[in-house]
């Protein structure tokens, strides 16, 4: 949002000095956090309108052209006299998308946009998001992987501020492919396991270990190789297999 002061490097957004036009670059920005604080008596209509007023929309005429547009364009438009305190998880996220697009913004940010979402919800707001693409840049600042495979043409893993990886997503798993392998083993055989093999991640099944193993051919027995994914890309990337510098990471499990 042009707040911090930039350590070096440059930025540019289309013809646009991010680091030293900084007034015009706000005009043209639209930014979603995470969470978001709301007068909850007020209803959506009222309190995008005064976010439009904060915005410089000025004409009581053109504001209310742009508030009916957007509450519109987010499916808001039939729950508008109704007080945000009762509105769902979603219907706030898509509230907020509103108030980010006040002034038309080239370029959207959103942070962490489908956490907490039901299934629903989160496919009608990835179905928003992807439609808002078509006509502004939208960057996506997330940790869940299924929302950058669904809705992203081109994805970067950072960590501590470094880029260790930048690709499409199809790439990505393209790269991978044939160097991603399985194995179920016992729990008590998981130490062995990590030492003697580059073990990027673990699920817990059914009371059994899922190992998956990024090796050029196959480990040995008991392996099969596996279609890789998304998730197979973030492991093998902080484990140092592919992009840029090795990251010290502990594999991850997760219970099914």
């Amino acid at each position: 949002a042009t707040l911090q002061e930039a350590d070096s490097g440059t930025a540019m957004l289309g013809e646009l000095d991010v680091l030293h036009r900084k007034e015009e670059v706000r005009k043209t920005l639209g930014y979603l956090p995470q969470e978001f604080g709301v007068y909850p008596h007020a209803t959506a209509q009222s309190l995008l309108d005064y976010f439009a007023v904060l915005k410089g929309i000025g004409g009581h005429g053109e504001r209310r052209e742009v508030v009916e547009s957007l509450l519109h364009q987010v499916n808001l438009w039939d729950v508008r006299h109704q007080k945000l305190r009762g509105y769902s998880g979603g219907m706030r996220q898509r509230f907020g998308v509103a108030v980010a697009l006040l002034g038309n913004p080239k370029l959207l940010i959103v942070d962490e946009p489908t956490a907490g979402l039901d299934p629903a919800e989160r496919v009608r707001f990835l179905n928003l998001l992807s439609a808002l693409g078509e006509s502004s840049v939208v960057i996506l600042s997330t940790h869940i992987v299924e929302d950058v495979s669904e809705l992203c043409t081109r994805m970067a893993i950072i960590n501590r501020g470094q880029i260790l990886l930048e690709a499409e997503p199809l790439q990505a798993v393209s790269e991978i492919r044939g160097r991603i392998w399985r194995r179920v083993i016992a729990r008590d055989a998981l130490p062995a396991m990590q030492r003697d093999h580059g073990v990027i991640s673990t699920t817990l099944l059914g009371g059994r270990t899922v190992v998956h193993v990024y090796d050029e051919a196959s480990p040995g027995d008991g392996f099969e190789a596996v279609e890789p994914d998304l998730t197979d890309v973030y492991f093998s990337t902080m484990a140092g297999h592919i992009g840029g510098q090795r990251t010290h990471v502990q594999a991850v499990a997760a219970t099914a």
